[in-house]
């Protein structure tokens, strides 16, 4: 993992598209989207599974790499009102009851606000966004705070690298800028936007098993 400075606080970037805040043993995960790959499903469109197991899997690596007491996700846990699937639900619940120990909490994003709330077995508190921490903002949209630094996701950024085509790479990536950052989307099908970058802004992308910093930019594009 990566450490940085942000809003004053130790934030951890993880390779498994997460962050952790070692001061309050938070790990942050964003727009996971949940179901998603059923939702299409089940309006005609031919997607692979097993989305939900692959997303579970690194997610709990990434607990069990941080030892982390709490998991707060940054909104979209649930893709939509057609996210649920008996196999994959029971996969969450499987996932819930190993990891028993950990507090869990939604900052409702705006697709939770169309899906629900999780199921109450999941044992998932669900709050407004955003959630104060500190000098921090948890929250789902990355919309700026007049008192406190925000980590936020929904906007599912990435990075280009690697120039024109056919040779361009597109990566998902953290974005922190002067007073957001952004956290890759954790969902597998979730899809990526590049954001626009300004100087000073400090992005670092997801490649494998590494999160890597890209060299800053000294003037406007």
């Amino acid at each position: 993992m990566l450490e940085i400075l942000a809003g004053g606080h130790r934030v951890q970037l993880l390779p498994e598209r997460a962050t952790y805040l070692p001061e309050h043993s938070i790990l942050l995960v964003a727009d996971a989207h949940f179901g998603k790959a059923q939702s299409f499903r089940r309006l005609g469109v031919p997607v692979p599974g097993g989305t939900t197991a692959d997303n579970l899997a690194r997610l709990t690596t990434a607990l069990m790499r941080t030892g982390a007491g709490q998991l707060v996700f940054l909104g979209d846990l649930l893709h939509s009102r057609l996210s649920a699937a008996p196999a994959a639900w029971a996969q969450v619940q499987a996932f819930r009851e190993a990891f028993a120990h950990v507090d869990m909490t939604l900052v409702r994003g705006n697709h939770d606000l169309h899906a629900g709330d999780p199921p109450p077995a999941w044992r998932i508190q669900c709050v407004a966004d955003p959630l104060p921490l500190g000098a921090l903002a948890l929250a789902h949209h990355p919309d700026p705070h007049p008192d406190h630094y925000v980590l936020a996701g929904h906007s599912h950024p990435a990075a280009v690298l690697g120039g024109t085509s056919p040779g361009r790479l597109r990566l998902p990536c953290f974005h922190f800028g002067a007073s957001v950052g952004v956290l890759p989307a954790f969902g597998d099908f979730t899809g990526m936007h590049v954001m626009p970058r300004r100087p000073g802004d400090r992005v670092f992308v997801v490649a494998d098993d590494r999160v890597l910093p890209l060299p800053p930019l000294l003037s406007p594009p």
